[in-house]
Order: C-alpha cells, then structure tokens, then sequence
C-alpha cells in the first residue's frame, strides 16, 4: 500500500428518485457534448452550420456506441456478464474506443455525403474536439475501475477494490494508472493539434489524420506496458497493439500523401454552407452546397 494513491470511486451511480444515472454513462454523455459545442464554434468559423454539426454528432455518437460495443463483445466475450443481456450491458462497461472511433467516424461520413458537405474539412474541424472527448472519457474507465495497469507502489498508484482486480493480482492493492496517463497524453495531443493548426495549416484531412496517429502512438505504448486486463494475443502482444500500430502507419502514409505539393501560406480553406443554416434532417433532401470558397487570413 502506497502512502499516497488515488483511491477507488466513491459511488457508481446517482439515484434521482426513480432514475438512477451511472457515472460511466454521465461520463461519456458529458464529454460529448464538450465536443459538439466547441465543433460548432470550429466549424462556423470556417463558414459552416452549427445545426448541421448537430445532425453529424447525433449519428456518430449512435455510431461510435454500437461500434464500440461490438467491438468489445467481438474481442472479449469472457468478460461479458453470464446473461442474455449481456452483450447489451453497456451500463456494465465494456466499450472498446476502436470500435467507437470507427463507427463514429463512418455515421458521421455518412451524414456529411448525404448533406453534400466536404467531409475532409469537417473531419480536421472535429479532430480535437473528439480527441478532448475521448481523453475526458477516461474518467468513465476510472470509475468502472476497468483501465489500470500492473502493480505499482508509485504515490500516484490507482487503489483498485479486490472485486476489480485480474486475476492472479487478488494480492496487490495499487495500480499504475493506466487511465490517467491516457488522459494526459491525449490532451497533449490536443494542445500538438492546435499548434500545428495554427503554424502549420496542413491541408485537410491532416489534422484529423494526426489526431489518428498521435492517439495510436499513445495506444501502443499503453498496450506494451500498463495494460493487464484479459485479452487476445499474437505472438506473445495484445491484439489491440496491433490495431494501434497500424492505425499509426496508416494514418502516416495517408499524412504523407495528403500533405504533397506546394500550399499557399495566407489561405484557408473555408466551406460556405449558408444552404444548411436551415438545419435539414438527414432524412430530407440532399441539399446542394455552395463552392468552397478562400478567406485570407488576417
């Protein structure tokens, strides 16, 4: 037992009258609609709806939570409660943030072709609005008590209740925080994206593809060394070091392709989209959006 450790959760959940709210749950809607709102401020500064920023987050928060859940019940069967509900007890825990990436991302392209709007430039304006979202979301894996690394007599090691412990650790009391660090690096790479924005101007979607590379890069660390919880491996690594390491090349080769050739440094790529002020379901007729459009910067 460390002197000093960050201790278990006090409560799971908030019972308002008949309602009862877990704080997982609280801790993904919350961080979601962080982002929304500051993907709002982003997009309208680049000539774009706010209402439409809306419509593509309804979709790709519905999108990510199915993508992360069968994500999650595809790789870790053995972790799901011995139920027929089981597979459905997101409540429980239990979303993978690969499959969430994924499905999110696919919903909201979905959205964006059927309004006819650029997808390249939206997915650079989201980018570290969901990268935030995604690092606050860790505060949902510390309150399930689900993302915690080997044992650890480090100050800042994570107390961890006997129930929640791997098994073959029952003895051990304290944990690396493997929630913890995730958290701050993605932050940091939220702070990387905007200075690059800001210096660099890469052209659309690099952002976005460095939003990729940078929370891979932090996921293979993390599956190398303060991961310990039950999963599949392939020649002695888990199956998600895999995952994060070609999402890593991926998204540099893509980076690399799409970042070619001479830009002009006074420019910005800016998307008129006064045509979805309106704020048309994605069920209504595809609307027909006007060019793109250069504003110099000032």
């Amino acid at each position: 037992m460390t002197f000093a450790a960050i201790p278990p959760p006090p409560f799971e959940a908030l019972q308002l009258g008949h309602m009862r709210i877990t704080l997982h749950g609280l801790l993904i809607l919350v961080p979601a609609l962080i982002a929304v709102a500051w993907t709002v401020r982003r997009w309208k500064a680049r000539g774009g709806s706010g209402e439409l920023v809306v419509d593509v987050a309804v979709w790709a928060l519905l999108g990510g939570v199915v993508g992360a859940r069968l994500y999650h019940v595809a790789t870790s069967w053995s972790e799901l409660p011995d139920a027929w509900w089981g597979p459905f007890a997101v409540w429980r825990g239990g979303l993978a943030s690969w499959g969430g990436l994924l499905g999110g991302t696919l919903a909201g392209m979905l959205v964006l072709r059927r309004r006819g709007v650029p997808v390249r430039q939206f997915m650079d304006a989201a980018a570290p609005a969901v990268l935030l979202a995604y690092a606050l979301g860790r505060l949902g894996n510390y309150t399930n008590q689900e993302l915690f690394g080997p044992p650890t007599s480090l100050p800042w090691g994570l107390e961890v209740e006997p129930a929640f412990r791997p098994d073959g650790y029952e003895v051990y009391a304290t944990f690396q925080p493997t929630f913890l660090y995730e958290l701050l690096w993605e932050v940091g790479v939220v702070f990387v994206l905007l200075a690059v924005e800001r210096r660099v101007r890469p052209r659309p979607p690099g952002l976005f593809l460095l939003f990729l590379g940078g929370y891979g890069l932090g996921r293979v660390f993390g599956e190398l060394f303060f991961r310990i919880d039950p999963a599949i491996t392939i020649v002695g690594l888990r199956l998600n070091f895999y995952v994060a390491t070609a999402l890593v090349l991926a998204s540099g080769a893509l980076l690399a392709r799409t970042q070619r050739g001479p830009r002009s440094p006074d420019t910005q790529t800016v998307f008129n989209a006064r045509s979805h002020r309106s704020g048309q379901s994605i069920s209504g007729s595809r609307n027909s959006p006007e060019p793109l459009v250069r504003r110099r910067q000032t």
